[in-house]
């Protein structure tokens, strides 16, 4: 009884603040309780009263199916976007307010009608083509969801969201792709002989996420050797994805004998990113190394930071690596920077994690260029120079190069 009499009293209360006020007045605290407040019931009422008052504007109507809309209230903000459909509102807010709505709650027969009605309206909408591409991706339409990315990173190459979802599309719409990879490593001090490294691999896409296979042949210390790799990408959700990865060789030195690594990614609110994994290599004992990772898009920049850390009796070996990318268009191409310090098992050609030589310390910085070429053809060169200590007070000059050749089908 109580709880009536005081909503009854504040709605006559909210009725005498709110006689004297024009219906834009009334919109301005409408969106103040809602954004401000988080005061939904307040601002549904608010923006009603605006509505008696100028019934014809449009955008108190879609406002009002926003709040619903965020109230989890579906049916009722369903009901205020259906009335302005029959109406012909062609508002680009209308459309993606209304396609948020359906696509949130998975309405995807209705969600696909209104998408593309708005797109017809306005094709150059980067809002409408951002909802298009999460609409299409959910759905599992992987390649129509990636072509509305790349038509929204024509329009505007600094969209953050487009950049991050478009990484995300990769492993899903290349279903195969084969590679060679050549690394050349020369040393002004620590070995006389330059280092080669051929790789050759293949890529398949399947429902459960990408499976790699790889070869990589070497010439080292004057000798060669082989090793064979299988990795595996399995998605466990839209936010979360898992690496997995396994290598063998019977040319130990060259290659360690044993690789094995788990890393689990996240793909995080606000264009952000994480990774938390263990990698472990046996040469004739085993190092383990545990990493962390954090990632940002920010318009069309990536930033990584990366750490290795490797415990052992005495004290906990780390490794830092700085990372930037400058996508140019779509997520193939795109310049980038490494600095850093330490050497990364991840780098094939520095398999020098021996004994206690990945504890000395090394200093790197590097760049690369990827581009493509008709979408299918990709092309990656990069070059980065090592400073490192290779004994104990003794240091040497490294100089890596990497071209590779990726063909898409």
């Amino acid at each position: 009884m109580i709880s009536l009499i005081l909503s009854v009293l504040t709605t006559i209360i909210l009725y005498g603040q709110t006689e004297s006020l024009s219906s834009d007045e009334l919109f301005m605290r409408a969106r103040d309780a809602a954004f401000e407040s988080k005061d939904y019931p307040q601002a549904i009422e608010l923006i009603k009263s605006a509505i008696q008052k100028s019934p014809d504007y449009t955008d108190l109507h879609i406002f009002l199916g926003r709040l619903y809309t965020w109230s989890d209230n579906i049916d009722s903000a369903q009901m205020v976007f259906d009335n302005l459909h029959s109406k012909k509102v062609k508002d680009e807010d209308f459309y993606l307010a209304y396609g948020y709505l359906l696509y949130w709650n998975n309405i995807n027969q209705i969600a696909e009608i209104i998408i593309n009605e708005g797109l017809g309206e306005h094709p150059t909408s980067e809002d409408l083509l951002l909802l298009d591409s999460k609409f299409k991706y959910g759905i599992k339409a992987y390649e129509q969801a990636e072509k509305s990315v790349e038509r929204l990173l024509s329009i505007n190459p600094k969209n953050t969201e487009a950049h991050s979802l478009a990484q995300n599309l990769k492993s899903y719409t290349a279903k195969n792709a084969i590679s060679i990879n050549y690394d050349f490593t020369h040393f002004d001090k620590q070995f006389a002989d330059n280092w080669h490294i051929l790789g050759l691999s293949y890529k398949r896409a399947t429902s459960l996420g990408s499976i790699l296979f790889k070869t990589n042949y070497a010439n080292k210390f004057a000798d060669t050797g082989v090793q064979f790799e299988l990795e595996a990408y399995p998605r466990i959700s839209k936010m979360f994805y898992l690496y997995v990865g396994g290598g063998y060789s019977e040319n130990v030195g060259i290659f360690p004998k044993y690789r094995t690594g788990v890393s689990l990614y996240a793909n995080l609110p606000k264009s952000f990113e994480g990774e938390i994994g263990y990698r472990q290599l046996y040469f004739s004992s085993n190092i383990w190394l545990y990493t962390v990772s954090i990632g940002k898009y920010y318009q069309n920049l990536w930033f990584n930071l990366r750490t290795y850390l490797s415990p052992d009796q005495d004290n906990i070996s780390h490794s830092y690596t700085g990372t930037v990318r400058y996508y140019l268009k779509g997520a193939n191409d795109y310049l980038g920077l490494q600095i850093g310090t330490g050497i990364s098992p991840e780098e094939n050609r520095n398999n020098l994690l021996v004994e206690d030589t990945f504890k000395l310390k090394t200093y790197k910085i590097g760049a690369n260029y990827n581009f493509s070429i008709q979408k299918r053809n990709l092309i990656n060169i990069s070059a980065t120079y090592f400073n490192q200590e290779y004994m104990p007070a003794q240091k040497g000059n490294q100089y890596d190069l990497s071209i590779g050749y990726s063909r898409v089908f």
